[in-house]
C-alpha cells in the first residue's frame, strides 16, 4: 500500500444547527480549510443534526451563509448527520457482532443505585454494566441500549499535533452508549463513523472535545478502522484571559459582517487566533494558504482583541484595490436593505477612493466618509460640524466665498487660493480648511477639503457654500 500524500488530505467542518455560526467555529473552520487547501486536499463540511428538536433549517442556512461569507468553500455536497442514521445504527450492530460493543438491558433505576452505592463506597461512578459479559441467551425481551465494550485496564494515547501525546488510562473511560433504546445513535458513535466515512484524515477541532477523542479512539478500534490525526486547537478567551462571551466578542460571524469589517480581513485576524507565522500580523488569504501548518498553532488560548481586529481591517481596505473595495462596499449597502449607488455615485466613489480609504477601518466608516458625495443638499451638520460653525467662522467662508467664484477648480490651485485667503486673515490655513469641510460635508473629518471641492465641483462647493451662510 502507498503512503498517504498531502493531497490525500480530507479536513472536515462539523457544526451543529442550533444557532449562526459563532467566532470560534469559524476559526475552527477556517484552520481546516487553510491546512486542507494548503496541501492540496479536501475541506468537507457535515451539519450535526441528530439533536432534532434543537436543529432547524433557518440555523443551517445561517451557518452555510456565515461560511460563504467569510469565502470558506467546502467539496461537494454538505453532509447532514441525520441521513446517516440506518449506517450509524448498522455499524453499531456490528460492533456487537463483532464482540468490541453488547446490548445492555439495565434500568435507569439500576444504573442510579449502581453509581449511589458506588459513591457510598468511594469507588468512581462509572457504571459497569452486568450485561458486558453476559450470555445473549439471558437477555430479556426489553429494552436495550448498546455499548462500546472499552478495555478495562491499559492506557488510551492520542496523539495529537498541537497538543502532544495525551494519555487517558482505560479505567477513566466508561462503556459509553452508542444506540439509545429508541436506535438513535449518540453523538461519538455519529461522529466516528461519518468521519470514517468521508474518509477524514485530519480532525482540527476545539480542546473542549479532547476527551471525545479517547473515546472515539475507542470506536475505531472496536470497528478496525485506522484513526485520523487529531489536532486539537485552544479555546478562544476575551482580552481579560476570560472564556470568550458576547461581551467580548463572541457573535455570529454575521454580527461582524454587518458591522463592516471585510472577509479577507476576518481570514487574517482569525487566522492569527492561535496561529502564528513568525512576526506576520497582516497577510493575504494566498499567504495564510501557503503557510499555513499545524506545527505553529499554540497550545495556550487565543485573545479576542477588537482593536486588533479593527487595525487589521484598515489595513485589508486600504490594500484593497479601488474596483473591488467598490463591489465589496455595494455588498455591504446590500446586505444591510439599503438603495443601491447611482452610476453617478459610483463614479464619484472610485474617483475619491483613495481619500476615503486612508481613514477607514470598516465599510460604514467608508461611507460615513463619502457622505459628501452620498448626501443631498442641503447638508445638516452634525453636532461637532455645527459647533465650528459659529457666526464668526460663517462670516469668514462668505469672504472666501467670493474669492473661489473665479479660482481655477483644482485641488492644488484650490489649496493655494485658500492659503493666501488665510494669510490675508492672518489665519493659518487650518483655522479656514476645518470651516470649510464642516460647510461642504457637514462633518469635521474627510478627505482633503480641497479633494472635495475639485470632485464635487464648483457649482456644488459654491451652492453648499451659500446654504452655510444662511
Amino acid at each position: 500500500m502507498m503512503a498517504p500524500t498531502a493531497a490525500d488530505t480530507v479536513t472536515r467542518f462539523a457544526p451543529s444547527p442550533t444557532g449562526f455560526l459563532h467566532i470560534g467555529g469559524a476559526r475552527t473552520a477556517l484552520f481546516n480549510w487553510l491546512y486542507a487547501r494548503h496541501n492540496g486536499g479536501k475541506f468537507l463540511l457535515r451539519i450535526e443534526d441528530t439533536d432534532r428538536a434543537r436543529s432547524t433549517p433557518e440555523a443551517t442556512e445561517a451557518i452555510l451563509d456565515g461560511m460563504r461569507w467569510l469565502g470558506l468553500d467546502w467539496d461537494g455536497d454538505a453532509i447532514s448527520q441525520f441521513g446517516n442514521r440506518d449506517r450509524h445504527q448498522a455499524v453499531a450492530e456490528d460492533m456487537v457482532a463483532r464482540g468490541t460493543a453488547y446490548r445492555c438491558y439495565a434500568t435507569k433505576e439500576e444504573i442510579d443505585a449502581f453509581r449511589e452505592a458506588a459513591k457510598a463506597e468511594g469507588r468512581p461512578p462509572l457504571f459497569r454494566s452486568p450485561w458486558r459479559d453476559a450470555d445473549p441467551a439471558t437477555a430479556p425481551d426489553a429494552p436495550y441500549v448498546v455499548r462500546l465494550k472499552a478495555p478495562r485496564d491499559g492506557e488510551t494515547v492520542i496523539r495529537d499535533r498541537v497538543q502532544g501525546d495525551v494519555t487517558f488510562r482505560n479505567e477513566t473511560l466508561d462503556d459509553l452508549i452508542l444506540l439509545r433504546s429508541d436506535g438513535t445513535p449518540t453523538y461519538l458513535l455519529a461522529v466516528v463513523v461519518d468521519d470514517h466515512d468521508m474518509g477524514v484524515t485530519h480532525v482540527i477541532r476545539g480542546d473542549d472535545h479532547l476527551t471525545n477523542a479517547a473515546r472515539q479512539a475507542l470506536i475505531y478500534a472496536g470497528n478496525g478502522w485506522d484513526v485520523p490525526e487529531f489536532a486539537h486547537i485552544p479555546l478562544i478567551h476575551g482580552p481579560d484571559g476570560a472564556k470568550l462571551s458576547k461581551r467580548h466578542g463572541a457573535l455570529g460571524v454575521d454580527a461582524y459582517r454587518d458591522m463592516g469589517y471585510p472577509a479577507e480581513a476576518m481570514r487574517n485576524y482569525l487566522a492569527r487566533l492561535g496561529w502564528s507565522h513568525g512576526d506576520d500580523e497582516f497577510f493575504t488569504t494566498e499567504q495564510a494558504i501557503g503557510w499555513f501548518d499545524l506545527a505553529q498553532v499554540g497550545k495556550s488560548p487565543a485573545r479576542f482583541d477588537f482593536k486588533k481586529l479593527e487595525n487589521l481591517s484598515g489595513q485589508h481596505i486600504r490594500a484593497m484595490a479601488n474596483d473591488r473595495l467598490l463591489a465589496e462596499v455595494e455588498d455591504f449597502i446590500a446586505v444591510q436593505n439599503n438603495p443601491p449607488l447611482t452610476d453617478t455615485q459610483r463614479a464619484l466613489f472610485l474617483s475619491a477612493m483613495d481619500g476615503l480609504k486612508e481613514r477607514s477601518k470598516t465599510f460604514p466608516e467608508l461611507l460615513e466618509m463619502a457622505h459628501f458625495f452620498l448626501g443631498e443638499r442641503p447638508f445638516v451638520p452634525d453636532a461637532k460640524a455645527a459647533a465650528i460653525l459659529d457666526p464668526v467662522s460663517r462670516g469668514m467662508l462668505n469672504r472666501l466665498t467670493s474669492r473661489l467664484r473665479d479660482a481655477s477648480w483644482s485641488a492644488e490651485n484650490l489649496q493655494a487660493v485658500t492659503r493666501d485667503f488665510a494669510e490675508g486673515e492672518n489665519l493659518k490655513l487650518g483655522k479656514v480648511a476645518q470651516p470649510l469641510r464642516a460647510a461642504l460635508t457637514g462633518r469635521t473629518v474627510s478627505p482633503s477639503v480641497f479633494e472635495v471641492m475639485e470632485l464635487i465641483g464648483r457649482d456644488e462647493t459654491l451652492a453648499r457654500l451659500e446654504d452655510s451662510a444662511v
